[in-house]
Protein backbone atom coordinates (compact mmCIF):
# COMPACT_ATOMS: atom_id res chain seq x y z
CA UNK A 1 0.00 0.00 0.00
CA UNK A 2 0.59 3.49 -0.67
CA UNK A 3 0.52 5.71 2.89
CA UNK A 4 0.87 9.39 3.10
CA UNK A 5 1.41 9.52 6.93
CA UNK A 6 -0.01 12.74 9.14
CA UNK A 7 3.46 14.43 8.57
CA UNK A 8 2.85 14.13 4.63
CA UNK A 9 5.65 11.34 4.57
CA UNK A 10 4.95 8.87 1.54
CA UNK A 11 5.28 5.37 2.42
CA UNK A 12 5.11 2.19 1.10
CA UNK A 13 4.37 -1.41 2.59
CA UNK A 14 4.21 -4.88 1.53
CA UNK A 15 2.36 -7.37 4.24
CA UNK A 16 2.27 -11.07 3.11
CA UNK A 17 -0.09 -13.17 4.28
CA UNK A 18 0.12 -13.69 7.79
CA UNK A 19 4.13 -12.61 7.74
CA UNK A 20 3.69 -9.10 8.44
CA UNK A 21 6.32 -6.79 6.42
CA UNK A 22 7.70 -8.34 3.29
CA UNK A 23 9.57 -6.06 2.72
CA UNK A 24 11.02 -2.28 3.67
CA UNK A 25 12.77 -2.30 0.46
CA UNK A 26 10.55 0.70 -1.18
CA UNK A 27 12.42 -0.28 -4.29
CA UNK A 28 11.65 -3.96 -4.21
CA UNK A 29 8.08 -2.90 -3.32
CA UNK A 30 7.77 -0.86 -7.04
CA UNK A 31 9.21 -3.45 -8.90
CA UNK A 32 6.77 -6.29 -7.26
CA UNK A 33 3.87 -4.30 -8.30
CA UNK A 34 4.81 -3.18 -11.72
CA UNK A 35 2.64 -4.05 -14.62
CA UNK A 36 1.68 -2.91 -18.00
CA UNK A 37 -1.63 -1.65 -19.44
CA UNK A 38 -2.67 -5.61 -20.46
CA UNK A 39 -2.47 -6.93 -17.33
CA UNK A 40 -5.39 -8.16 -16.37
CA UNK A 41 -6.84 -7.30 -13.42
CA UNK A 42 -7.77 -10.07 -10.58
CA UNK A 43 -10.37 -10.05 -7.60
CA UNK A 44 -9.53 -8.68 -4.57
CA UNK A 45 -8.14 -11.33 -1.91
CA UNK A 46 -10.94 -11.39 1.10
CA UNK A 47 -8.50 -10.29 3.52
CA UNK A 48 -7.13 -7.26 1.49
CA UNK A 49 -8.69 -4.59 4.00
CA UNK A 50 -7.40 -6.78 7.24
CA UNK A 51 -3.90 -6.68 5.40
CA UNK A 52 -4.25 -3.04 4.27
CA UNK A 53 -5.18 -1.92 8.08
CA UNK A 54 -1.97 -4.23 9.00
CA UNK A 55 0.52 -2.28 6.76
CA UNK A 56 -0.68 1.08 7.98
CA UNK A 57 -0.41 0.06 11.33
CA UNK A 58 2.81 -1.21 11.13
CA UNK A 59 3.80 2.23 8.99
CA UNK A 60 2.48 4.12 11.98
CA UNK A 61 4.48 2.41 14.64
CA UNK A 62 7.81 2.56 12.61
CA UNK A 63 6.88 6.57 12.35
CA UNK A 64 6.38 6.61 15.79
CA UNK A 65 9.37 4.38 16.95
CA UNK A 66 11.77 6.96 15.79
CA UNK A 67 11.66 7.24 11.67
CA UNK A 68 12.85 10.47 10.62
CA UNK A 69 10.38 12.86 12.46
CA UNK A 70 10.23 15.49 9.31
CA UNK A 71 10.40 13.67 6.43
CA UNK A 72 12.95 12.56 4.31
CA UNK A 73 16.18 14.60 3.98
CA UNK A 74 15.45 16.39 0.45
CA UNK A 75 11.97 17.64 1.81
CA UNK A 76 11.66 21.16 2.46
CA UNK A 77 10.73 20.40 6.07
CA UNK A 78 13.90 18.24 6.88
CA UNK A 79 16.15 20.38 5.73
CA UNK A 80 14.56 23.30 7.28
CA UNK A 81 14.56 22.22 10.27
CA UNK A 82 18.19 20.80 10.52
CA UNK A 83 19.55 24.56 9.18
CA UNK A 84 17.11 26.02 11.96
CA UNK A 85 18.85 23.78 14.23
CA UNK A 86 22.47 24.68 13.06
CA UNK A 87 21.68 28.55 12.74
CA UNK A 88 19.37 28.03 16.96
CA UNK A 89 22.90 26.62 18.06
CA UNK A 90 25.05 29.20 16.56
CA UNK A 91 23.12 32.03 18.36
CA UNK A 92 22.50 30.42 21.50
CA UNK A 93 22.74 32.88 23.78
CA UNK A 94 22.72 35.84 21.84
CA UNK A 95 20.39 38.73 20.83
CA UNK A 96 19.56 36.49 18.04
CA UNK A 97 18.38 33.60 20.26
CA UNK A 98 14.44 34.19 20.51
CA UNK A 99 11.55 32.13 21.94
CA UNK A 100 9.57 32.54 18.49
CA UNK A 101 12.94 31.00 16.80
CA UNK A 102 12.29 27.84 19.47
CA UNK A 103 8.80 27.87 18.41
CA UNK A 104 8.86 27.97 14.99
CA UNK A 105 11.90 24.91 15.31
CA UNK A 106 9.09 22.91 17.79
CA UNK A 107 6.50 23.34 15.11
CA UNK A 108 8.32 22.79 12.08
CA UNK A 109 9.46 19.11 14.29
CA UNK A 110 5.59 18.83 14.76
CA UNK A 111 3.80 19.48 12.13
CA UNK A 112 3.37 19.23 8.45
CA UNK A 113 4.48 22.61 6.63
CA UNK A 114 1.36 24.30 4.77
CA UNK A 115 1.88 24.15 0.51
CA UNK A 116 3.05 27.68 0.59
CA UNK A 117 5.76 27.75 3.10
CA UNK A 118 7.12 24.54 1.30
CA UNK A 119 6.98 26.02 -1.98
CA UNK A 120 8.65 29.26 -0.17
CA UNK A 121 10.77 27.20 1.28
CA UNK A 122 12.13 25.00 -1.51
CA UNK A 123 12.61 28.30 -3.21
CA UNK A 124 14.71 29.91 -0.65
CA UNK A 125 16.63 26.54 0.00
CA UNK A 126 17.16 26.31 -3.93
CA UNK A 127 18.60 30.23 -3.58
CA UNK A 128 21.27 28.93 -0.85
CA UNK A 129 20.02 31.98 1.38
CA UNK A 130 22.12 32.22 4.75
CA UNK A 131 20.55 30.44 7.70
CA UNK A 132 19.82 33.66 9.45
CA UNK A 133 17.50 34.99 6.45
CA UNK A 134 15.76 31.20 6.14
CA UNK A 135 14.68 31.77 10.08
CA UNK A 136 13.27 35.50 9.04
CA UNK A 137 11.74 33.91 6.46
CA UNK A 138 10.28 31.19 8.60
CA UNK A 139 9.29 33.05 11.45
CA UNK A 140 7.40 35.51 8.91
CA UNK A 141 5.38 32.45 7.70
CA UNK A 142 4.51 31.43 11.71
CA UNK A 143 3.61 35.15 12.33
CA UNK A 144 1.03 34.84 9.57
CA UNK A 145 -0.06 31.14 10.00
CA UNK A 146 1.40 29.81 7.11
CA UNK A 147 3.85 27.92 8.00
CA UNK A 148 2.54 24.35 9.60
CA UNK A 149 -0.99 23.05 9.35
CA UNK A 150 -1.30 22.95 13.55
CA UNK A 151 -4.07 20.64 14.34
CA UNK A 152 -6.24 21.73 17.58
CA UNK A 153 -5.13 18.80 19.65
CA UNK A 154 -1.82 19.09 19.44
CA UNK A 155 -1.10 16.01 17.47
CA UNK A 156 0.00 15.23 13.71
CA UNK A 157 -3.00 13.98 11.10
CA UNK A 158 -3.63 10.65 10.88
CA UNK A 159 -2.06 8.74 8.26
CA UNK A 160 -4.03 8.47 4.74
CA UNK A 161 -4.28 5.75 2.39
CA UNK A 162 -3.59 6.57 -1.15
CA UNK A 163 -3.51 3.71 -2.60
CA UNK A 164 -3.52 -0.68 -1.94
CA UNK A 165 -2.76 -3.27 -4.56
CA UNK A 166 -3.13 -6.57 -3.81
CA UNK A 167 -0.59 -8.84 -5.19
CA UNK A 168 -0.76 -12.50 -6.57
CA UNK A 169 1.98 -14.87 -7.46
CA UNK A 170 2.04 -15.51 -11.11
Amino acid sequence: MFVRTGDDTDALAWVGEGAGSVTESQYTILKAAECNALTPAVSRAENHHELVAQGVTLIASEERAGGRPVGAAVRARFKTYERLKRYAAGVARTLFDTAELTRAIDEIYRFPLTQTAKDLLNMHLKADISDEMLADAVMMLRRDNRLCVVTEDGQGREPRIVCSLGLRPE
